[in-house]
């Protein structure tokens, strides 16, 4: 299995929006992806949790069958789709993708 984890600080403003709108869309865009092959076991994408102490604004967290579906995951025209919103809002990105027994 593999684990796909994401994790995003968003622009102040970004796309004619403040952070907390577009951390919304972020969310709600991402969760769209969550069925968007077979082989994914777990998703969970989440912002952070105001007053705790938190680096980061967005993560993404995945559990997949293997590198294939993770393969398809990313080339799939769902997940390309929301790529350009992405990467207009966000100010910096963090991806890990390890093996898990």
């Amino acid at each position: 299995m593999i684990r796909h984890i994401v994790i995003w600080n968003l622009k102040d403003h970004a796309e004619g929006s403040d952070k907390a709108t577009n951390l919304q869309k972020a969310q709600t865009l991402l969760l769209s992806c969550a069925q968007v092959v077979p082989g994914i076991r777990a998703f969970e994408v989440a912002t952070a949790t105001p007053g705790m102490d938190c680096t980061n604004d967005l993560v993404l967290h995945m559990l997949l069958d293997d590198a294939q579906v993770l393969a398809a995951y990313q080339n799939h025209p769902q997940h390309l789709a929301i790529k350009p919103f992405m990467k207009a809002v966000v100010n910096e990105r963090h991806c890990m993708d390890f093996t898990v027994q």
